[in-house]
């Protein structure tokens, strides 16, 4: 029986387990909110009270108190700063935890830590202009997509002709050369045929 026993040991050694809960406290204080078992997270709530109720005390020491646990300047600076001050009016209770069924490998409860000042942030309403003009960005590159499409088909049909009629100019220059060749020829054999016949005349 564990009466009158206070804490959770969590299977970890005194030194792992600070370690432990400074990394979830930088991480809480960093994003707001964590995931973690939900015996990690019972336990978790009391560091997270003292760290902020050093946190609204607003002195030097306790500043250099925060520092030498959580060992991050940011983070102690947005305790102070940023966190401290939206629970001034609020003693204890600065975190509350969600459960959220169990883990898929262990099936180890699983629980939503937040601090209570987290809120999500709102997105914007955007006007009927903007929404309007973010369709048509949407919708201008595929119409350019389609002209640079037409336009390599348009350079690709003049390549087609301009190689064409650059074959039909080569054959018909070649058709050229071959009747240059044979009236070449035609016109020396009809040279050459009337010196026989007088040679035949003198003998």
């Amino acid at each position: 029986m564990r009466h009158r026993v206070a804490g959770r040991k969590l299977s970890r050694h005194t030194q792992h387990r600070e370690l432990m809960f400074r990394n979830m406290l930088v991480s809480l204080l960093q994003h707001e909110r964590i995931r973690t078992t939900l015996a990690k997270a019972k336990e978790f709530r009391g560091w997270a009270d003292r760290m902020i109720t050093l946190g609204k005390k607003g002195t030097l020491h306790a500043r250099r108190q925060a520092f030498a646990f959580l060992r991050n300047h940011e983070m102690v600076k947005k305790l102070f700063d940023e966190i401290a001050p939206k629970l001034k009016d609020r003693e204890g209770g600065y975190t509350r935890i969600y459960k959220m069924g169990w883990r898929q490998g262990d099936g180890a409860p699983l629980s939503l830590v937040e601090l209570v000042t987290f809120s999500h942030p709102e997105e914007k309403k955007k006007s009927t202009v903007t929404k309007a003009k973010e369709t048509l960005e949407k919708v201008v590159p595929k119409k350019k997509g389609k002209e640079e499409i037409e336009e390599k088909k348009g350079k690709k049909e003049k390549k087609e002709k301009k190689e064409k009629i650059e074959k039909k100019e080569e054959k018909k220059e070649k058709k050229e050369k071959k009747v240059k060749k044979e009236e070449k020829e035609t016109s020396k054999e009809k040279k050459e045929k009337p010196k026989k016949k007088s040679e035949g005349k003198t003998k």
